[in-house]
């Protein structure tokens, strides 16, 4: 080891108050950075994951991200609804494995109403392919047996604190347009799902009967004036939906998705429209891409927050330091030999404050991933350091290092006598 880092290291040693509290701030400031850039890369993630197995999303003729936002985000209305018809006959190609129709419309105190099939259950996977799971009861069947029966997602349940066999009523339209409550047919809670991190958390599911049921006294989207029909009366009618709101399908060769999706768009007398989900969710993250920028703008915030703290703390130190560097100089050391000695301690503690950054952030991520799944719903995974940060880890090195070139600098130019003499 050349003699000035030996120097450089006994100084710091003498100065490790102050470099381990400098070592503190570049670690927390690494670890945010990266914080920011696996949350920006793992949310992106997430939201292309929001739906997963799902080949094609079949509605009405609209745009790819409007179709997306109503079917799987439950936000916004469709235009128009598809006829049980045109989803029988989709059931009905031989290219397609299982299809699972949802109903839209209906709302309960602000979340979305789902009404769907047992198959919704057995075929709805999101994430890494992750399967819907029940945390407590179970899901309802089709079939007449099972109106009135409710299964809700974990920010239903947590929100509104309901249990199993907790009854609820459901309201006639969306958001601020549910005014009118279908009080006259409770439901009650069959099931809870487990959190997904996904729209499903917030989604009230009932079997596509019930939805049928709870219109059966409505017409033109209003409750038919002085006449009603009780629950108990509702199983003697034919419950079968003539519209549904959209159908996700999956495919048992994925090889034949392209093909199926030009025969839907092109061929069908409904004017149906199919989209990939994973294309549509591409074009629907552009949209909403501002929320990328500004997390790619507070990374670069932080990195630039670190270096001037990083200088303003090695001015200070080097104030500070001025007799030493004068000692050094009177006993042989050159101007160069004292840059490259601050050099070389500004180097090494930026290094250092890289690395246990990156440690730093893979402990809390260790920690916490799971609580950040379950409460927004990202997917953080775990490693050691991913491709994308080590860019990042060089930008932070090379900004330590171009932070010490003004201190280093100012040591180089520094006269012997500049920390001899005595100041009055």
């Amino acid at each position: 080891m050349p003699y000035f880092l030996q120097l450089a290291w006994k100084s710091a040693l003498n100065r490790r108050l102050t470099l381990g509290l400098m070592l503190f701030v570049i670690s927390l400031s690494v670890c945010l950075l990266l914080a920011v850039e696996r949350l920006r890369n793992d949310a992106r993630e997430g939201f292309s994951h929001a739906v997963s197995g799902t080949d094609l999303v079949v509605g009405a003729r609209t745009s790819p991200v409007q179709l997306m936002l109503y079917a799987v985000f439950r936000i916004g209305e469709a235009t128009n609804n598809i006829s049980w018809q045109s989803y029988q006959d989709l059931q009905k190609n031989p290219v397609v494995a299982w299809a699972v129709p949802l109903s839209l419309g209906d709302s309960h105190r602000g979340f979305a109403v789902v009404g769907t099939t047992a198959d919704y259950f057995r075929h709805f996977h999101y994430g890494d392919g992750q399967a819907l799971q029940l945390a407590q009861g179970q899901a309802f069947g089709d079939g007449a047996d099972h109106l009135f029966a409710a299964v809700i997602g974990a920010d239903v349940a947590d929100s509104l604190g309901y249990q199993i066999d907790t009854k609820l009523t459901l309201s006639h339209g969306t958001g601020d347009a549910a005014l009118t409550e279908h009080a006259d047919k409770p439901f009650r809670v069959v099931g809870i799902l487990a959190r997904t991190g996904t729209p499903v958390d917030r989604s009230v599911h009932i079997s596509l009967q019930s939805m049928q049921a709870i219109h059966l006294d409505w017409q033109g989207g209003a409750p038919v004036p002085g006449f009603s029909i009780a629950a108990e009366y509702a199983r003697k009618f034919d419950l079968q939906p003539k519209e549904i709101t959209a159908v996700l399908v999956g495919l048992h060769n994925r090889s034949t998705v392209f093909r199926l999706q030009r025969q839907i768009n092109t061929g069908s007398s409904d004017s149906l429209l199919a989209v990939l989900p994973g294309v549509a969710l591409d074009q629907l993250w552009q949209v909403i891409s501002i929320m990328e920028r500004v997390l790619l703008a507070m990374s670069s915030l932080l990195v630039v927050l670190g270096s001037a703290g990083l200088l303003a703390v090695m001015l200070a130190s080097l104030n500070e330091r001025r007799r030493e560097l004068a000692i050094l100089r009177s006993a042989g050391a050159g101007p160069g030999h004292l840059f490259f000695m601050l050099m070389a301690e500004s180097l090494g503690l930026t290094i250092a404050g890289a690395i246990s950054g990156l440690l730093l952030l893979d402990v809390l991520t260790l920690a916490g991933k799971n609580w950040i799944q379950m409460h927004y719903g990202i997917l953080i995974k775990a490693s050691l350091i991913n491709m994308t940060e080590i860019p990042l880890l060089g930008l932070v090195v090379l900004t330590g290092m171009l932070a010490s070139l003004v201190p280093a600098w100012l040591a180089y130019r520094n006269s012997l006598a500049d920390g001899l003499t005595p100041r009055l």
